[in-house]
């Protein structure tokens, strides 16, 4: 669906241009709220979607198990009184096809296909300096022309293939998770390969392991683990939560990373052994981040706090995968727990004591070429009706790269990103005038339960437009200095956890991915509370670190 028929319209030797006062690009949740309160301010906006609907993350992710792994009733939209009232959850951490329909829902009660064009993957985009604007150019050929260029394209949306010989010569059925088809998918009596342990690794081989006639799982690097411990929500728990909507939102405007779940003020080196190991078991038994959110405050600081923790999930493991052999290639040894994104599982372990599931360890046995009938490793090769790609992502500024974006004077902005991003606030970048950077590299919200942050940006990027707007500017870009002490200032909050010793999406590194080698730091750590008071802020001194003209 398209509103072009009621953009203004100028027509070159290039074709026709669709006119805005601002372009937004991508119908996830960032891009359906921004939308919203553009409208909702009187702006003429406009938004370019890839994909055919809503939804961004749970449009593209729709492979078996994908869910929640922040509470469902934290992770709704918190700005309109009126959707929630009317949704209603249906499990604590919601699946990908219940969350997907809460995104239609978002959509149709507001309206917002009207102004969305769907099918529609941005190829280029370049500030104008003459005109003062950026344009847009599609891979169909369409072009647009906006003021504004506000880009929600999200931080885990550039799916990544790995660099394997052969890929295009398997002839069975083979899907990457982030591009799952939305068609049905049989794993029934099939012999099934999954190449990847990370999160929508985890989510994948325990559903596909419920059905699979034989499932081989390739890992690389296996990853901490922790139980999501999902249920059912029944009315009358519904309505008890619905209750106490204004809670449970404040309670996640104070925490770190906007979960319900805060860090214990304790140290785990100042208490005894056995109030340490209670508290272990008692998160360990509670649903989602808890364990990782919720426990001693230093655990993520302090090498010898967080190796108590990880030996914790080491007897745990131990504990629920029979054959020890198998859990010696399940457990980490190059990081400890929670230093990396921690994925949640629902029976992950106990896939692997099954007779119909084997475990291949590549850094035993690498994997040399896909074949046509299946992978090749250094020991054997193996045939399989079909290979599941749960490679990840080229992590939050992955999907900039794929766009040729270009600010003044032509300058490209993967080069100015190449040894890491650069940015003020992870919401603007110098070099780059009017263009506002939603949950993008250095910005709270790529560290943080997303929609609670996703409110925060758009709504001071809006309150930006509109501060502009009444004051007759027509320009904002972040001035040098201020990207320079807000970049050096994310890697110093960053500098004190233990995660920054570690290779990650966070840390910058994909081995998936040409070129991302070099560790730097891709989000912000100082936690979402200091991030907000930060932008009001600049927001209070007339946009302090922006030229505004």
């Amino acid at each position: 669906m398209t509103n072009a028929t009621e953009a203004e319209q100028t027509t070159t030797g290039a074709g026709p241009i669709e006119r805005w006062e601002v372009i937004v690009i991508g119908a996830g949740l960032s891009g359906m709220y921004q939308l919203h309160r553009l409208r909702q301010l009187g702006f003429k906006a406009h938004v370019y979607e890839a994909g055919g609907g809503v939804g961004g993350t749970w449009y593209w992710n729709c492979y078996p198990g994908a869910r929640f792994d922040s509470e469902s009733w934290t992770y709704g939209f918190s700005f309109s009184k009126e959707l929630l009232r009317q949704w209603n959850w249906a499990e604590h951490f919601s699946g990908q096809p219940e969350n997907l329909r809460y995104c239609n829902l978002v959509a149709d009660m507001f309206d917002l296909r009207r102004d969305i064009t769907f099918g529609a993957r941005v190829k280029s985009a370049e500030w104008d300096e003459a005109a003062n604007e950026w344009e847009a150019v599609f891979e169909d050929g369409r072009r647009a022309r906006a003021r504004y260029l506000i880009t929600a394209i999200g931080p885990l949306s550039a799916p990544t293939m790995p660099a394997i010989e052969g890929i295009g010569d398997f002839q069975g059925e083979a899907w990457h998770t982030g591009l799952w088809p939305h068609e049905p998918v049989s794993f029934a009596g099939k012999r099934v390969a999954v190449i990847g342990t990370g999160a929508s690794g985890v989510q994948a081989i325990t559903e596909i392991a419920k059905t699979v006639g034989h499932l081989s799982v390739f890992q690389r690097t296996p990853n901490w683990c922790a139980p999501l411990r999902n249920s059912r929500i029944d009315a009358e728990i519904m309505n008890r939560i619905r209750a106490k909507y204004d809670e449970i939102f404040a309670r996640c405007r104070e925490t770190y990373g906007c979960f319900i779940h805060d860090a214990d003020p304790r140290n785990a080196l100042e208490v005894s052994t056995e109030e340490r190991e209670a508290l272990f078991e008692k998160l360990y038994n509670e649903p989602g981040f808890a364990f990782w959110q919720g426990n001693f405050r230093d655990v993520l600081i302090n090498k010898a706090a967080n190796d108590m923790m990880t030996a914790f999930v080491v007897k745990k493991i131990r504990a629920r995968v029979k054959d020890q052999k198998v859990a010696d290639k399940l457990i980490p040894t190059n990081h400890g727990f929670g230093t990396r994104r921690v994925p949640l599982e629902s029976g992950y372990y106990e896939v692997f004591n099954q007779p119909n599931v084997e475990l291949i360890d590549l850094r035993e046995t690498p994997i040399e070429r896909i074949t046509a009938k299946g992978i090749k490793t250094s020991d054997a090769e193996r045939h399989f009706d079909m290979i599941v790609f749960a490679t990840g992502f080229d992590a939050i500024t992955g999907a900039f790269d794929r766009i040729d974006i270009r600010g003044r004077a032509g300058k490209r902005l993967k080069e100015k990103w190449a040894d890491g991003p650069r940015t003020y606030l992870g919401l603007q970048v110098e070099s780059f005038p009017n263009m506002l950077t939603l949950v993008g590299p250095h910005n709270a919200a790529t560290f943080c339960n997303l929609p609670r942050c996703i409110e925060q940006n758009v709504e001071w990027v809006s309150d930006l437009l509109c501060y502009m707007r009444e004051r007759g500017l027509t320009r904002v870009e972040a001035t040098a200095s201020a990207e320079a002490a807000w970049t050096a200032h994310v890697h110093e909050t960053a500098a004190r956890l233990l995660l920054m010793q570690v290779d990650s999406w966070m840390t910058g590194v994909n081995k998936n991915v040409a070129g991302r080698h070099k560790r730097t730091f891709m989000a912000y750590a100082g936690g979402a509370p200091k991030y907000r008071q930060k932008c009001e802020d600049v927001a209070a001194r007339g946009y302090e670190g922006f030229v505004l003209v």
